[in-house]
């Protein structure tokens, strides 16, 4: 296969994974409607856990068995999978899945900062802040008229989603410790810890045998958890190997228009004017955290 077609597979696996990640938030907002977020989340986990590990099983790799590293996956659960996985789906039984959306596309702006203020692993730049600067203008502007006007639900809601953005975040910078292990691994892993602590959280607080669930949940946890979740952690590790992180999370903002449109097109939802100039502020702030900036080529 030529560097070409290598690239043009590529770029489709990434268009494909923005798809993927773009329609998470209205299997979320479908799924919640008859099932409790945390027994929703509880599955999605369960469900993507055990396909990855199916996967890994088929590619031949074992999972640790070391007690550090498993303790390390469940921390690396409580701030991928947990807190922002359980946050978004109580959120979206209020908020749209397009605002879900906007706000949730906001994680790389929240690692820069979290990288800025702890870390110090990666340079700040001018580029970077303007786009900090442009992301948080497109969150005030989101949320502001739900603060003014005294929505407080909504608002909340809306803070809880913010909330798991910070919380992806902090994933992101501490799943760079996890180098020395195929990218698959630490995904599957904390997937499954996921479950062993939602799954009793779970029984205890639904009661899920009691729940009568309709089938357009049922079907909505099933997409999320096959598709939007297993496939798209599977397509998100090959893209790391081939195109890189950095290009990797350019689907960050691409899955912004994306996951509007759906949610537009799917359960006939639609943003006001002020959402819409906080979309643009948002999307513009992402790239230009994202986008690679092209060194010049010197002249010999």
């Amino acid at each position: 296969m030529t560097a070409r077609s290598d690239t043009t597979t590529d770029l489709a696996l990434l268009g494909l994974l923005a798809v993927l990640w773009g329609a998470s938030y209205t299997f979320i907002k479908i799924g919640v409607e008859t099932i409790p977020p945390v027994t929703f989340i509880a599955a999605r986990t369960l469900i993507a856990g055990g396909l990855l590990l199916a996967v890994l099983r088929w590619r031949g790799l074992a999972m640790p068995r070391d007690a550090a590293t498993w303790r390390r996956f469940a921390f690396q659960a409580c701030l991928n999978s947990v807190v922002p996985f359980t946050l978004i789906a109580a959120a979206e039984r209020s908020v749209d899945a397009g605002l879900a959306t906007i706000l949730n596309s906001t994680s790389p702006i929240f690692t820069f900062l979290l990288t800025a203020l702890i870390t110090r692993h990666e340079p700040v730049t001018t580029r970077k802040l303007v786009g900090v600067g442009a992301g948080i203008i497109g969150i005030c502007l989101i949320i502001g008229t739900e603060a003014l006007g005294g929505l407080g639900h909504e608002l909340w809601a809306q803070l809880a989603i913010v909330v798991a953005t910070v919380s992806y975040a902090g994933a992101a910078i501490f799943g760079r410790g996890f180098k020395g292990l195929d990218p698959m691994l630490p995904a599957a892993g904390s997937m499954l810890c996921g479950a062993v602590i939602l799954v009793p959280l779970s029984l205890v607080i639904d009661q899920p045998w009691t729940l009568t669930p309709s089938m357009a949940s049922i079907l909505a946890l099933l997409g999320l958890s096959v598709f939007s979740t297993a496939l798209a952690f599977v397509i998100y590790f090959r893209l790391i190997h081939t195109l890189g992180s950095v290009g990797t999370t350019s689907q960050a903002y691409l899955r912004v228009p994306i996951g509007v449109g759906i949610g537009a097109v799917f359960l006939g939802e639609s943003l006001g004017p002020t959402a819409w100039l906080g979309m643009a502020f948002v999307v513009a702030g992402v790239a230009a955290m994202t986008i690679p900036v092209r060194k010049p080529v010197l002249a010999r």
